[in-house]
């Protein structure tokens, strides 16, 4: 389960990831937290947001994933809440994930630093005893911290996941589908940026695409911070 902040932020960090996760076997979850839908300069909120809603599903469905929007909650207005923390945490007692991934804790995005809090948050409660149904209870073997751009400042990898030439063509020509990926809002070249990423990386790893993770804080960095 991969949790962003908006509609695209995990279909392009992990995307590639969970096509491989598919591929592999697997079952692959997208959670945004808002729908993203103050992300077009020439496209009101709600026309977009019903855009991206559009865009999201044909994105789960390329590379063979399962999407959840919660688009009652504003782009821009990501809190910390713990009513969103426990609506996050019963979707992961109901999908039961091995893998949580999520944000990078440091971002220029409130929203992304929000969403990586709202993860942990939520992963604690999935696995608390005694809250809720206790039968229900599952606790999320790992939290792994992805790749974005807005998230740099501190991002430390330290685990690198090769990604197999049919994952590629798949994320490639499902992320495809989206307007802002392209470029058409801010102009900011997403796919490009992210292609060549898994590059670098896949020489860093000794393949031609891999993902990095971060599985934790970097050294002297607090996990608060």
């Amino acid at each position: 389960m991969a949790v962003g902040g908006h509609i695209g932020d995990m279909d392009l960090a992990a995307g590639p990831l969970l096509a491989q996760n598919v591929l592999d076997g697997g079952r692959s979850v997208l959670v945004a937290l808002t729908p993203g839908e103050r992300g077009h300069p020439r496209m009101s909120a709600d026309d977009y947001r019903d855009q991206k809603i559009a865009e999201a599903q044909a994105f789960a469905a390329g590379i063979g994933a399962e999407v959840v929007v919660f688009d009652d909650i504003s782009d821009g207005f990501l809190t910390t809440d713990d009513l969103v923390a426990e609506r996050l945490a019963d979707l992961i007692r109901e999908v039961r994930p091995a893998t949580l991934l999520a944000h990078w804790r440091r971002s220029i995005h409130t929203d992304h630093e929000n969403a990586s809090i709202l993860a942990e948050r939520a992963r604690f409660l999935a696995g608390l005893p005694g809250w809720k149904d206790e039968t229900e209870r599952h606790g999320v073997g790992r939290l792994l911290f992805t790749e974005n751009w807005e998230d740099a400042t501190g991002f430390d990898a330290d685990l690198f996941i090769e990604i197999s030439a049919e994952a590629h063509r798949r994320w490639t020509e499902a992320i495809g589908g989206q307007a802002f990926a392209r470029g058409e809002t801010y102009g900011f070249r997403y796919i490009d940026f992210y292609t060549a990423q898994m590059v670098t990386r896949g020489c860093l790893a000794g393949v031609p695409h891999a993902v990095a993770l971060s599985s934790g804080p970097t050294r002297g960095m607090s996990p608060l911070d």
